[in-house]
């Protein structure tokens, strides 16, 4: 009786087991329903099978009806084990689970009959297609560009490396809207520790919703509060892949187009992933234009300034007897001159790129033609200062990369209120914060001026100037990789 009495409790605790497992996958269906009450786009579809009813749970919104009827509809009717193949179970009590797969994409089938709750990728929302580059568009070399699909731009990575060490790790950020974000890296080439720094960084991160990667790279710069961007942004495959061969480390975000390159110093803001492609006397010419175009830009105006308010003596006799007849009919002084049309400047561009684009440029170049004519005819600024200005505006459009155009603008006005005030002596002390605030400067805790500070010898032969190709085959001191 005793051996009966076991075996009676086996049999319930069996059965007790069951029926909780049972209530728990109808539970979390009618939970499901609920949180979803007001989802016009998730349906639920009961459709009868061979084995019972099952019913099938998906967004109409992010699955295409020819995807689910070959994927699931058809299978269910006619050879439900092709079901069985391409699905995985999930645990029925991971809700949360449950909800971000059928956010995703994926579509839930509920059988009733042995309270089972499988999934299938079934995502086929419409993505944009793979085109060329308009912000860092080139002449030489392949010419097409990120989407904003996470698989799209994966892909178009892994084509160019095919080496099973290239690893990726995804995981979801935002507090509330769930983006997910895939860091891509050299397994075998990458700097653990800056990996662990970043992955540290990333989840600590509470924010509620990110629209886009360039929001992610704000949370996780170095100095929030520096003008100068700490991360390297691109939307091209060939340039990522050469920084993942580099042993960097590369954020790609789902719904964004650009990839973030970890870490980055001040002086790749101004390389072109064209550099490499072109002969090593024209690369290096043109990072040169690039680079002093950056302190020519931030120091012409403000050099107007402080010639005609403070130092006078520095201009040839003939070119100070052309600046004062130019401005012989302006009534103000050169600072609220400066200031006056560099601001016009600004509104033009402004306007510019919020409007179509044919419409844009025409704004722009009429309205600029227009404005500076009128200006300069009605005695409001000098003629000599609209040369200047807009050579200024074309110098800020040099770097490949916008984030350092931005950056060049904004510093161009500190640089414009310290020539105004204090003259040469202001722009020199405005140039030594400049210098030392780079100084102080980190990307993921490497420094920032890496590799004018070189940290390897060999940085310096991909520098300024860029040496022929066959000398540049060492990994970058910025890099810190686990190879030479």
């Amino acid at each position: 009786m005793k051996f009966k009495l076991v075996r009676t409790t086996k049999v319930e605790q069996f059965i007790k087991k069951s029926n909780n497992k049972k209530n728990l996958a109808e539970q979390t269906i009618e939970t499901l329903k609920k949180n979803t009450r007001n989802v016009d786009d998730v349906l639920f579809k009961k459709i009868p099978t061979d084995e019972g009813v099952v019913t099938v749970i998906y967004s109409s919104s992010l699955v295409e009806k020819m995807t689910l009827q070959s994927m699931v509809f058809i299978p269910l009717a006619n050879h439900i084990n092709q079901i069985h193949q391409v699905s995985e179970v999930i645990d029925a009590s991971d809700l949360k689970g449950i909800t971000a797969k059928l956010d995703s994409g994926q579509t839930l089938l509920y059988f009733h009959q042995t309270n089972t709750i499988l999934t299938i990728d079934t995502y086929s929302a419409p993505t944009r297609a793979i085109t060329n580059t308009e912000t860092e568009s080139t002449v030489i070399g392949p010419q097409d560009a990120f989407s904003e699909s996470l698989e799209t731009n994966i892909s178009l990575v892994r084509r160019r490396i095919q080496n099973p060490k290239l690893k990726n790790e995804d995981q979801t950020i935002g507090t509330e809207a769930n983006i997910r974000i895939s860091i891509m890296y050299m397994e075998d080439t990458v700097n653990k520790e800056s990996l662990d720094t970043l992955k540290k960084r990333i989840n600590k991160i509470d924010y509620p919703s990110f629209t886009d990667i360039s929001v992610l790279k704000q949370l996780i710069e170095d100095n929030p509060l520096s003008p100068f961007p700490q991360y390297y942004m691109s939307v091209r495959p060939d340039s990522i892949s050469r920084y993942l061969i580099d042993g960097r480390i590369v954020i790609f975000m789902d719904n964004s187009q650009a990839a973030v390159v970890c870490p980055t110093s001040f002086f790749e803001m101004f390389i072109s992933i064209e550099d490499y492609y072109n002969r090593w006397t024209t690369a290096s010419l043109l990072r040169m234009l690039r680079f002093f175009g950056f302190f020519l830009t931030i120091m012409i105006t403000p050099m107007y300034i402080s010639a005609l308010t403070f130092h006078p003596e520095i201009l040839p006799y003939e070119l100070l007897l052309n600046l004062q007849e130019s401005r012989s009919k302006v009534p103000f002084p050169p600072l609220f001159e400066v200031l006056f049309i560099e601001l016009i400047i600004e509104v033009l561009r402004e306007a510019g790129s919020r409007m179509p684009a044919k419409v844009g440029q025409t704004i722009g170049i009429v309205g600029g033609i227009v404005i500076g004519t009128a200006a300069v005819e009605a005695g409001l600024i000098s003629n000599i200062l609209v040369v200047l200005v807009a050579t200024s505006a074309l110098l800020s459009f040099l770097p490949p990369i916008f984030l350092m155009s931005n950056t060049s603008r904004f510093i161009r006005y500190f640089f414009i209120l310290s020539a105004g005030l204090f003259g040469l002596f202001g722009q020199m002390l405005a140039f030594a914060w400049l210098i030392t605030h780079l100084e102080g400067l980190k990307s993921l805790g490497t420094p920032y001026l890496a590799p004018i500070i070189p940290r390897k010898a060999s940085d310096l032969l991909d520098s300024i100037i860029r040496f022929p190709t066959a000398l540049l085959k060492s990994k970058t001191g910025i890099s810190k990789s686990q190879k030479k």
